[in-house]
Formats: C-alpha cells, sequence, structure tokens
C-alpha cells in the first residue's frame, strides 16, 4: 500500500467498514454506560432547579461520540473531515452548575473509550468516576450558611443585634454594611447552633430593629 492509497475513499467500500456486530455492540454499550452516567447524574444534582432533558443529553452524547468515533477509526480522510467540520461548530448553551461540566466531559470521553475498543477502561473507569461523585458530591458541610439582612435604626441597636447574633449562633461574619441617616443595614453570614430559626424572630424584636432577614445560602444563589 503506498501513501496515495491511504486517502483513496469510495462509498461503497465505507459501507462494510465497519460490521453491524461492531456497531450493535458499541452502541448498547454506550448506551448503558451513558445511562449510568445519567443516573450518578440525578443522585448527585444539587442545583436550584433538577433539568431532565440535560440527564437525556448525557446519554445521548454518549452514544454520539461513540457513533463518530467508530466513523473516525474506519477511515483516514473521514477523520480529517471531521476535525475541520467540528472545528467550526459553536455551543451557545450556558453551564450554570460547574458539576455539569465534569458529567459532559465524562460523557464524551467514555464515548471514546468505548468507540476505540477499551471495553474494560471505559466500564470500569466509568464505575469508579460515579462511585467517587456520589460520594464527595453527596456530601454536606457540617452546618449550612445562612445570611441575615439586619436593617437597625442606630449603632446602639446594631451592636445589640451583633451580640444577640453572636449569642445565638455558631459563627458571625458581617459581609457588607451599608448606611445611610438614621438607619444601618448589614447583610451577615452566620451558622447555626441547630435547625432551629426561631432566633430570627427574637431579633426582630429587638429595640431599634426595624426587620431582620433570615435567608438560605449555598454560595452559588440565594433562596
Amino acid at each position: 500500500m503506498t501513501f496515495s492509497d491511504i486517502f483513496k475513499s469510495s462509498f461503497l467500500e465505507n459501507v462494510a467498514s465497519v460490521s453491524l456486530p461492531d456497531m450493535a455492540l458499541a452502541l448498547v454499550l454506550a448506551f448503558a454506560v451513558g445511562m449510568f452516567i445519567f443516573l450518578v447524574y440525578k443522585k448527585t444534582y444539587a442545583g436550584v432547579m433538577y433539568s431532565t432533558s440535560f440527564g437525556v443529553t448525557l446519554i445521548a452524547l454518549t452514544m454520539i461520540t461513540t457513533l463518530v468515533i467508530l466513523a473516525v477509526t474506519s477511515n483516514v480522510v473521514l477523520s480529517l473531515g471531521m476535525v475541520g467540520a467540528l472545528s467550526i461548530v459553536r455551543f451557545r448553551t450556558a453551564i450554570k452548575e460547574p458539576l455539569d461540566i465534569a458529567f459532559l466531559f465524562w460523557s464524551i470521553a467514555a464515548g471514546i473509550v468505548l468507540a476505540a475498543g477499551f471495553i474494560p477502561l471505559a466500564v470500569v473507569g466509568s464505575v469508579i468516576i460515579g462511585i467517587i461523585l456520589l460520594i464527595f458530591a453527596n456530601r454536606k458541610a457540617g452546618s449550612n450558611p445562612y445570611i441575615v439582612v439586619l436593617a437597625c435604626d442606630g449603632q446602639e441597636s446594631e451592636r445589640q443585634a451583633k451580640a444577640f447574633l453572636t449569642e445565638h449562633t455558631r459563627r458571625c461574619v458581617v459581609k457588607s454594611k451599608t448606611a445611610r441617616a438614621g438607619k444601618t443595614e448589614l447583610n451577615m453570614e452566620v451558622r447555626l447552633k441547630n435547625d432551629d430559626t426561631d432566633f430570627i424572630n427574637a431579633l426582630s424584636e429587638l429595640a431599634g430593629v426595624q426587620s431582620a432577614v433570615l435567608v438560605s445560602y449555598n454560595g452559588d444563589y440565594m433562596g
């Protein structure tokens, strides 16, 4: 075979380049691994609103990647064309959760490894990755942080409110402070001693405290 023979291509010759059993086995395994990735994503999701469509996308992405790599590995000319075609594709969908990026790369990597024929690596590697994500993604912190939005009418009431929060919470840190004529607004991060939030009622009844709002906070959003 000469160098020019490598780049000769025929449509009819490509028909039998990948056998039906190989195609069926690769796609079935891709579906199984993609389903496993989907289940791990569903169990570890901790965002604001769960999206079923993204989970289904993980399954489809694994199978599509497997399909593309099967074609690429069977034809050198096609592999060069794929590189050129995929280089102009741009995806505009915003990824809201950082962990979603890991799942996208996991799906693509699993599809590539399966199509390359490294079935044990794809299966065993996916199982190990899934176990690690289940352990660490579902691991909860010792206590959930909260933000207390406090409005006071003077420095004395502000000092009393801080002392009250220090006494009734495990940790209290001022995040921001806004001072206006006759009014002070504070944003304070607190860690509760327990799940009881009744202290916010008593805080709002202190002299000089105009309002006290407790908001759950996880570093990404408030709600």
